[in-house]
């Protein structure tokens, strides 16, 4: 179904065009001064120039051919020439209707869609998940449910590493633990064990072991990289090394993720793009994109606009080893071949933003991508800690996502027993949907690009803009819906009667508004568009629901009219929230 601004736009368009003027005046905004109109539109404003008349005199033919229209309650001229408007109630009774008819809640499916990647986990193999990676995984996650939404095709890719250094530093400090392991025999030609020889938890503290040694003994360091060399060369052994650590890891790693309600269609690494850089090099050098300087093999990928020096993408270090420039190139031509994706959009740091310069440069320039394909970087702020620096742990080190998550579940579960007397159990579960609410609209609500301050007692507070009071906004609704239920009342009819108080009709008017905003948060990747909406939503929701007698109300007709209302604010409520990537409990 239509949104309703594409109505009105209709609408005025026509009036615009009945009074002699271009219908494409006739564009239509939300009023930004919500005492005086609903919508305003300026289009007399901009084509007095054009019209050599002025604004007002535009302005006041078009509002002739409004008159009588059934949508507008009001259509009023304000000089020099802005036309202010405010819905019929019926009109807008008649659109809440048919949205609550529509599956998707008004929301237009794309007109084109596209196979969509995006690139939002980054995480290392043998290391566990700290702060640091919260924000990929969450916003990532939640531009995947926001453009599925949309209709489009989207393949979500958790792009592990596992191809690097930190692969030769646990062979080789294992090596150095227990050197009688069949994996370090060249003579073995047997089937190695098909158990790992370490758990996660030693595998967690073998690497910053070997990370330490290698930054204070050079020799430990030059082993480490012979043995990163040897496996990415077919050393049997390190090879089937290297295949527990991936086995051990992502069992972790999939534990941790899930946490999170984040999920991830492909779990390729770096690895996987290995088989398509050999063939990639050559035709980079064949067909002349790629050059020696100073032994490293590189493509320049500055431009004549450029106001900053845009170094080239290297391809090849001067000792003919890949870098992260080749297993992404790699990888782009791997998703190329496999999947022929129309966009692809990498989730990460924005301190990288030079380096995926570099890259997409490089993969433009290159052929490596058709030229339409669409490459995005989502560049994210940091996450601090109130002191304004990056989130750490009381001791002063990097602190593990499990246990962030840990802490607020424990957080939230202490508040509930506090303002409850509930079961403790059930107290455990509800305290685990609220805690992933409080993390992730915490860090949703926030525009992707900017750093924010991660403050607990903040984000798992039940007032304000924070994730657990839309939760129980939600649960409120549901409350009142089942006691309707419970008194013989059935849901699920749509007979919307006009609002009749000013909170009603505001409320009504919010709901139309979640068809646009879902459209501006997929245009322009931005999560905390809906973050915005669902708590004005929220608010308008509680106002309406203190100013207003719902259950007691007298009038059959006129409250089974009420509950609609509040059904489609259910709906659209936990609509949002699945989109963020979290859902409601059913009691608080």
């Amino acid at each position: 179904m239509q949104q309703i601004i594409a109505i009105i736009d209709q609408v005025m368009g026509d009036a615009f065009e009945k009074a002699g003027y271009d219908r494409k005046l006739g564009k239509t905004v939300l009023s930004n001064r919500p005492d005086l109109c609903e919508y305003q539109c300026n289009g007399a404003m901009a084509g007095a120039k054009a019209y050599h008349c002025a604004p007002f005199q535009i302005a006041e033919a078009v509002v002739k051919e409004l008159e009588g229209n059934p949508i507008f309650s009001d259509v009023q001229m304000v000089k020099p020439g802005f036309i202010n408007l405010k819905l019929d109630n019926a009109f807008l009774a008649d659109y809440l209707k048919q949205m609550s008819t529509d599956e998707n809640l008004s929301v237009e499916k794309a007109a084109q869609p596209k196979k969509i990647i995006i690139d939002y986990g980054g995480a290392n193999v043998a290391k566990p998940l700290h702060v640091g990676h919260l924000r990929s995984a969450v916003i990532g996650e939640t531009i995947k449910r926001i453009l599925r939404f949309k209709g489009h095709e989207v393949i979500g890719d958790v792009h592990l590493g596992d191809w690097g250094l930190q692969m030769g530093l646990i062979i080789t400090e294992l090596k150095h633990r227990q050197p009688e392991l069949p994996y370090f025999d060249p003579g073995f030609e047997g089937e190695y064990p098909a158990e790992a020889p370490f758990t996660i938890g030693e595998l967690e503290e073998i690497y910053p072991c070997a990370s330490g040694k290698s930054k204070e003994d050079a020799a430990y360091k030059e082993e480490a990289m012979q043995a990163t060399y040897e496996l990415q060369h077919g050393n049997r052994g390190y090879f089937a090394l290297w295949q527990h650590i991936l086995s051990v890891s992502i069992e972790d790693l999939k534990k941790n993720y899930g946490n999170l309600n984040v999920e991830f269609d492909l779990w390729k690494k770096e690895s996987d793009a290995q088989p398509y850089i050999p063939d990639m090099v050559q035709r980079l050098k064949d067909e002349g994109y790629a050059h020696e300087d100073q032994g490293a093999l590189v493509v320049d990928v500055k431009e004549e606009t450029d106001t900053k020096e845009i170094p080239p993408c290297m391809i090849l270090k001067s000792d003919g080893s890949s870098l992260y420039n080749t297993t992404d190139l790699a990888t782009l031509v791997m998703r190329r071949e496999i999947w022929d994706p129309d966009h692809v959009i990498y989730v990460v740091d924005k301190r990288q933003e030079l380096y995926f310069t570099q890259v997409f440069r490089c993969a433009r320039k290159t052929h490596i991508v058709k030229d339409e394909t669409e490459l995005t970087f989502l560049g994210f702020g940091t996450m601090n800690g109130k002191d304004g620096k990056p989130f750490k742990t009381r001791s002063g080190g990097v602190m593990r996502l499990e246990h962030l998550i840990a802490d607020i579940n424990e957080e939230m579960f202490k508040k509930i027993m506090e303002n409850h007397e509930a079961d403790p159990d059930e107290a455990r579960e509800t305290a685990k949907t609220v805690a992933l609410s409080a993390i992730k609209y915490g860090d949703l609500s926030n525009q992707a690009a900017k750093d924010y301050i991660f403050d607990t007692d903040k984000f798992t507070s039940f007032e304000g803009n924070t994730g657990p009071y839309i939760l129980y906004t939600i649960v409120r609704i549901k409350s009142i819906l089942n006691r309707y239920e419970k008194e013989g009342g059935k849901l699920g009819e749509y007979s919307y009667l006009p609002a009749q108080n000013e909170s009603e009709k505001a409320l009504s008017l919010k709901l139309t508004g979640f068809a646009a905003v879902i459209e501006q948060a997929a245009q322009e990747l931005a999560p905390h568009k809906i973050c915005s909406y669902i708590y004005e939503l929220a608010n308008e929701f509680n106002r309406f629901y203190h100013e207003t007698r719902i259950l007691a109300c007298e009038d059959s007709e006129r409250k089974a009219s009420l509950i609609a209302l509040l059904e489609l604010t259910r709906r659209v409520l936990e609509q949002s929230i699945d989109l963020l990537g979290f859902d409601a409990p059913e009691r608080m």
